[in-house]
């Protein structure tokens, strides 16, 4: 896929995350996230925070030397949920056809952003949304290829990740198969990935992320 494409498939997950996000009880913006300690508001915030403008770096510096910077973001993200329901996704709606990323990121770092977040907020909620094979594949190279996001090459030596519905596979070792999509939420850490994985390394991941010596 060219960048051009990429960013068709980002709006396109834009339009998808303001559409379950609007349809939302105010219980469920309250739930857990797949992200620990987070609910989906606060998720949905951090979404919304690809708005920020340089004018926000001063706060976020203090936090990042306060806080780290995973706690940073965190901190970061549960103050910008403190605003309006309508507000948060009116942020994400204004995001449509803006083909700029971020600071220091590139467009494919907004791609994992909103397609993992995008399942982050759907799958504890029991909703379905789409992730399309190509666009998943994408992202999943972008994190394996990655130096500072992750880690997934280290976390996941010793494995050979291959989905079944693209094509796209990395590493070396035990079979872990699956759609695409599952093993996107795998490299990002995501434990709910595991139940639609298959393969001889299944076991031993889902080990791992239980906390048990395989």
């Amino acid at each position: 896929m060219d960048r051009d494409d990429v960013w068709k498939a980002i709006d396109d997950q834009r339009r998808g995350l303001i559409e379950l996000l609007e349809d939302l009880s105010d219980k469920e913006w309250r739930e857990p996230s797949l992200c620990r300690g987070w609910t989906v508001r606060d998720v949905a915030a951090h979404v919304a925070l690809q708005n920020t403008t340089w004018s926000a770096m001063p706060r976020a510096v203090v936090d990042i030397a306060r806080l780290g910077m995973n706690g940073a973001i965190q901190a970061i993200a549960c103050r910008h949920a403190a605003r309006p329901t309508d507000q948060i996704i009116g942020e994400i709606r204004e995001r449509i056809g803006v083909w700029r990323p971020l600071p220091t990121v590139t467009y494919r770092e907004t791609l994992i952003d909103y397609l993992v977040h995008t399942q982050d907020i759907a799958i504890p909620l029991d909703r379905a949304i789409e992730m399309r094979g190509d666009v998943a594949a994408v992202a999943a190279e972008r994190v394996w290829t990655s130096a500072r996001m992750f880690h997934a090459r280290k976390k996941l030596a010793g494995y050979r990740l291959i989905a079944d519905d693209t094509t796209w596979s990395v590493g070396q070792g035990q079979d872990v198969t699956g759609p695409i999509s599952a093993l996107l939420l795998l490299l990002t850490g995501r434990a709910a990935a595991l139940p639609r994985l298959s393969g001889a390394g299944t076991p031993a991941l889902q080990a791992r992320f239980a906390g048990v010596q395989p």
